[in-house]
Order: structure tokens, then C-alpha cells, then sequence
């Protein structure tokens, strides 16, 4: 079965400096894939070269059986990627709906979420639909900034850090979100550092360390490599 996903031997730089390093990593598809490792390991910068935001790359990035590692960052969205990265980018002068509403529908991908089933997922932002950006808290800007890529027809979601900063009943509704996605079908890779949050989640763990993959495993394992991840991560 093709991957959604494939990556080998991937090298990316910002300007002079190398920073990850014969990555190799395979998604596939209804997969929920978690990229552990601590600040500065090269968790985000994976995320961002898979989307062609970093400076050169090298190797192999195959989304859905198509090599993307020549093409531009809106060939590569195209492809079918949606990215969230941590900082969200919510549009503050912008209604709820407005930001909901502002990406199209990506050419050549099945239809995206319909809005109706959006804020039936996320009730909270149906409450919110009328305000501004800037008057959402940190949960639903979060919230917004997933449910903005469903609605392009993308279904390989790459999240950054989504749970960061939130409140515990928060991040308990951002869970729900993963498996309600998982469940749909989605393919989903997360970076996280919140271990909790992510270790009942996820089919895999990839652990990142100085931009290499130095841990892989299954969720079904997870128990066995606890002393090498508190070695790693400090969990």
C-alpha cells in the first residue's frame, strides 16, 4: 500500500546551518503518528520541510506515492498537506467564520469538510462564528486554525504543538478532535510535547534528537521503551 507519507535520507538547512540529517520516516495512511524529541531536536523543522518552508533539502519526500522534494510550498499543499503550525496565524481582524471561510478548496482533492460538520466538531466556534480573531482564547484559536484545513480537502494534517499553553478541559476536546479525525480517516502527524496528550493518541512514535530519528516504535510498545524515553525526554 503506498504511504501517505515517505520520507529518506532527508537533509535540510536554515541558510548555513545543517539541521536534520538523513531523516527517514513512513505515515500510512489513517495513521496517527507522533514526533516526540526535546526543544530544538528538529521536530518543527521536519514538519516545515515536508512543506518545502525551510531553506535547501535534499533526499526524499513522498506524499501519496508523488515526490515533492523539487516542488514549491503551494504545489506541495496541493498534494493534499495541511499544515498548523504553533503559531497559528489567525487573522485578527477577521470574524471567526471569516478565517473559517478564507482558504479555498484545493484543486484536484475530494471535497473539503463541510461547515456544518465543521462546527459540529467544534461547537465552540459555532458560538463564536460572529467574533473577532483576537477575542477567541488560545483553545479556539486552536480550534479555528485546524478546522480552517479541513475545509481545503486536505487529508494529511501535520500539527504543531496544538496542545501547548491550554487548559487541561482543552486539550481534552483537542483529543477528541484526533481520534473524531482518525476515525474519518485522516492522516495525521503531530509534533508534541506534551507526552501525555500524545501517548494515547498515536500509532507510532518517532523520537527526534540533534535532526535524527533515533527511536521508533509502536504504540503497543510503549510501556517497554519508557526508560529510554525518560532518558531521552525527561518524561
Amino acid at each position: 500500500m503506498t504511504a501517505a507519507l515517505e520520507i529518506s535520507n532527508l537533509q535540510a538547512w536554515y541558510g548555513e546551518s545543517h539541521i536534520l540529517h538523513n531523516v527517514n520516516l513512513r505515515v500510512d495512511k489513517g495513521e496517527v503518528v507522533t514526533l516526540l524529541g526535546r526543544n530544538g531536536a528538529g521536530r518543527t523543522t521536519t514538519l516545515r520541510a515536508i512543506m518545502g518552508l525551510t531553506g535547501a533539502r535534499s533526499g526524499s519526500i513522498k506524499v501519496n506515492g508523488v515526490e515533492s522534494i523539487g516542488l514549491p510550498t503551494h504545489r506541495i499543499a496541493h498534494l493534499g498537506i495541511g499544515y498548523c503550525p504553533e503559531e497559528r496565524g489567525i487573522f485578527s481582524s477577521l470574524s471567526t467564520e471569516e478565517n473559517l471561510m478564507l482558504p479555498p478548496q484545493l484543486a484536484g482533492l475530494d471535497a473539503g469538510m463541510p461547515v456544518a460538520e465543521i462546527y459540529e466538531m467544534f461547537p465552540n466556534l459555532l458560538e463564536r462564528k460572529n467574533s473577532q480573531g483576537t477575542r477567541l482564547s488560545g483553545g479556539e484559536q486552536q480550534m479555528l486554525a485546524v478546522a480552517r484545513i479541513l475545509r481545503t480537502g486536505a487529508r494529511l494534517l501535520l500539527l504543531d504543538e496544538i496542545s501547548e499553553g491550554l487548559a487541561p478541559v482543552i486539550v481534552q476536546g483537542l483529543a477528541r478532535m484526533i481520534t473524531t479525525l482518525k476515525a474519518k480517516g485522516y492522516t495525521i502527524v503531530m509534533v508534541e510535547q506534551n507526552f501525555r496528550f500524545a501517548a494515547p493518541l498515536a500509532d507510532r512514535f518517532y523520537v527526534v534528537e540533534h535532526g535524527q530519528i533515533v527511536e521508533t516504535f509502536a504504540s503497543s510498545e510503549l510501556s517497554a521503551k519508557m526508560p529510554v524515553l525518560t532518558e531521552l525526554l525527561g518524561v
